[in-house]
C-alpha cells in the first residue's frame, strides 16, 4: 500500500513525514517553496520528543504520479482548494483508489463523492504548525494526532482498518468510526474561533464573540436536526505540548495569514453555519460577521493577531447595526 499525501502543509506534512520515517511508502504533492525545500533537503518533522528529517518523493501535480490500484490518497489541503485537487486527480487517471479527507469542515467529503465512489471521512485532532518551508511542528503528545476514520457517508471496512494500522505505526492514534460526520460537526464547532485566533491571537478563542459564535452554531445545528458529538476527543492520547525551540503560530487560519497564502478557510467553517442559516431561513449574525472578517483579513492584508477584541466587538456591532 502506498500513501499519496496531497497537500504537504501542517497536517499533510506531519502525516507524510511521520509515515516516511516509519518506513511507509509515501509520495507527496506540494507546491512552491515547500516543494523546493522537500526536494532539496527533505522535510524536518519536530515533535515534543523527536526531531528528524524525512525524505520522500514529492511532485507538483498528480499527473506526475503513475497511480496504482491500491494507492490511498490523503486530501490535506484547505477546503477552498479541494475542488481543483479532485479535478487534478481525475485528470491523472484516479478512479477507484481510496480518497481520505483528512480535513476540517464537512464539505470535502461531499465534493469528493461527486468525483469518486471510494471516499473516507476523518475527524482530525492534530495541532501542527507549518510556516517555514521544509519544516512541520507537531505540538502534541503522546500521540502525534488522533483520527477517527470511516467510510463516507457511513461504514467501516477492512481498508479503513489497514489505513488506521499504518497511521498507528507512524505514531498516530486512529479509531475506526462507522458514522464519522457527527464528530466532524463537533470538530467544526471547535474551529469556529479559528478566524478570531487569526485576527486577534489565541486568547480570542475564549472571548465572548467566540462563545456567541459557538452557541449560535449549536442552535442552528439543532434546528437543522444535524447530529453532533464530541466523543472523537481522546485527551489522554493527545495533549498540547511544547516543542523545544518553537513557538506556536495558532490556528490553521492564522498560519494561512502568516504564509500570505491568499485565502482562508472561514467560508467552509463559519460559512457552513451561514449556509445552514440561509437554507433554513434563520439569521446567524455572529458567524456571518466572522465570514466577513475572514474576507477582510485576506483582502486588506491584515497582520495575524494585530487586532484587539475591543476593535472586533465594535466592528461586529457596526456589521449588525446594533
Amino acid at each position: 500500500m502506498r500513501f499519496i499525501i496531497y497537500g504537504v502543509g501542517a497536517i499533510g506534512g506531519g502525516v507524510a513525514g511521520s509515515m516516511a520515517l516509519a518506513g511507509k511508502d509515501v509520495v507527496g504533492i506540494a507546491r512552491g517553496a515547500q516543494l523546493d525545500a522537500i526536494r532539496a533537503g527533505g522535510l524536518r518533522v519536530r515533535t515534543p520528543t523527536h526531531d528528524a528529517v524525512a525524505t520522500f518523493p514529492c511532485v507538483t501535480d498528480p499527473g506526475e504520479i503513475d497511480f496504482r490500484p491500491d494507492d490511498v490518497i490523503f486530501l490535506t489541503m484547505k477546503t477552498q482548494d479541494t475542488k481543483a485537487a479532485l479535478e487534478s486527480l481525475e485528470r491523472a487517471g484516479v478512479r477507484r483508489q481510496a480518497i481520505v479527507c483528512l480535513q476540517n469542515g464537512i464539505e470535502n467529503e461531499r465534493m469528493a463523492l461527486r468525483h469518486f465512489d471510494n471516499v473516507y471521512a476523518a475527524v482530525v485532532m492534530m495541532p501542527a504548525d507549518f510556516v517555514k518551508p521544509g519544516e512541520v511542528v507537531i505540538n502534541c503528545g503522546p500521540s502525534r494526532g488522533v483520527f477517527n476514520i470511516g467510510r463516507y457517508p457511513k461504514g467501516v471496512d477492512a481498508l479503513a482498518g489497514e489505513i488506521g494500522r499504518a497511521l498507528d505505526e507512524a505514531g498516530f492514534a486512529v479509531f475506526p468510526e462507522a458514522d464519522v460526520m457527527p464528530g466532524k460537526y463537533g470538530k467544526l464547532l471547535m474551529n469556529l474561533s479559528n478566524v478570531l485566533d487569526a485576527a486577534a491571537g489565541q486568547e480570542a478563542r475564549k472571548s465572548e464573540l467566540a462563545k456567541a459564535a459557538r452557541a449560535e452554531a449549536e442552535a442552528m445545528l439543532a434546528t437543522a436536526k444535524i447530529g453532533v458529538t464530541s466523543e472523537f476527543r481522546h485527551d489522554d492520547l493527545m495533549r498540547i505540548k511544547e516543542v523545544p525551540g518553537t513557538r506556536r503560530t495558532g490556528s490553521s487560519s492564522a498560519q494561512s495569514l502568516v504564509r500570505k497564502a491568499g485565502s482562508i478557510e472561514t467560508n467552509y467553517l463559519n460559512g457552513e453555519i451561514v449556509l445552514l442559516g440561509r437554507l433554513n431561513l434563520v439569521n446567524v449574525p455572529v458567524n456571518s460577521y466572522l465570514c466577513d472578517l475572514g474576507r477582510r483579513l485576506v483582502a486588506e492584508g491584515i497582520e495575524p493577531g494585530s487586532l484587539s477584541m475591543e476593535e472586533l466587538q465594535k466592528d461586529f456591532e457596526r456589521f449588525t447595526g446594533a
